[in-house]
């Protein structure tokens, strides 16, 4: 396997409302639901900030994980919240305080040259580390609908220097989407990743869309971080095949499992108690189901 995997994101405190009642401050954020899923595959760093309240929880969520987080920023400021209810297996944004990101000037390693992908933040500061990681040898992002429509100059940004980017319909339709190939066309990628929860994800590449669908008889508790989960598990285990093209749609395989078992528990829990043998277990299933769909 060449180069590494990096993680630039965000590191979150969320409130919930969802059927399986209402949670406050649970420990989240893009970044830590990319980290959790793709250190079941490969090691992983993460570039991040934190509150000083919530330092020593991440670091207890991190412990014994090949997971580097010595580019986690400690700030005397508040940790990023977030708050969502949930409805119809998707969350809807209630808003959030991102007061930290006024404070936090990201950087990217020095010269970075492996595989990177940015999560989804304030898109001032995620358009900042996407041209930090220009010199990344697959470099990837992901949307966030609220972001997207408060700050549509820098999202278009992040999607101008991204060379494959996750987002869902409505993501897609703010940043003026409609036919996935043109769109990928217009904006120079190498990959557009559609997110379509239930109905499974496709990736659009050229010449070519790869679907693989969602595991709908296993539980959905949360459908947070699921995207994020989703991107780690695709491009961890396509590192592992040094980004060989015969084996993207493998990957994405690789990508649905690590979103299902994101979503089976309340925020991180899933990842945090998930173990190799259960990935490969759930692997196993998205191929049986693709095997009986064909």
């Amino acid at each position: 396997m060449k180069g590494e995997l990096l993680v630039a994101g965000s590191i979150a405190l969320d409130t919930i409302d969802g059927a399986f009642g209402s949670i406050r401050d649970e420990l989240g954020g893009s970044a830590l639901y990319f980290a959790l899923a793709a250190s079941l595959i490969v090691p992983v760093r993460v570039v991040a900030a934190v509150g000083r309240e919530s330092a020593d929880v991440v670091r207890d969520v991190v412990r014994g994980l090949p997971i580097d987080i010595s580019q986690v920023t400690v700030l005397d400021a508040p940790t990023y919240r977030w708050r969502a209810k949930q409805a119809l297996s998707r969350n809807v944004d209630l808003g959030s305080r991102d007061s930290i990101y006024d404070l936090w000037e990201p950087a990217a390693p020095s010269a970075y040259a492996g595989w990177a992908f940015v999560g989804s933040m304030r898109p001032d500061r995620q358009a900042q580390l996407v041209g930090a990681l220009g010199g990344a040898e697959l470099l990837a992002a992901d949307a966030m609908l609220s972001y997207v429509q408060a700050q549509t100059p820098h999202a278009r940004e992040v999607l101008r220097h991204a060379r494959w980017y996750f987002c869902n319909q409505e993501e897609f339709e703010a940043l003026g989407g409609g036919d996935p190939e043109t769109f990928r066309r217009e904006w120079n990628l190498d990959g557009l990743v559609l997110k379509a929860g239930p109905r499974g994800v496709t990736a659009h590449i050229a010449g070519a869309s790869l679907h693989v669908p969602a595991l709908l008889d296993e539980p959905v508790v949360d459908t947070t971080g699921a995207g994020d989960a989703l991107a780690a598990g695709m491009l961890a285990q396509w590192l592992t095949a040094d980004g060989a093209a015969d084996v993207l749609h493998e990957s994405l395989v690789w990508g649905v499992a690590c979103a299902s078992i994101a979503i089976a528990d309340i925020g991180l829990r899933a990842l945090q108690k998930a173990t190799r043998e259960d990935l490969d277990l759930r692997v196993a299933e998205v191929k049986k189901l693709m095997s009986r769909a064909r």
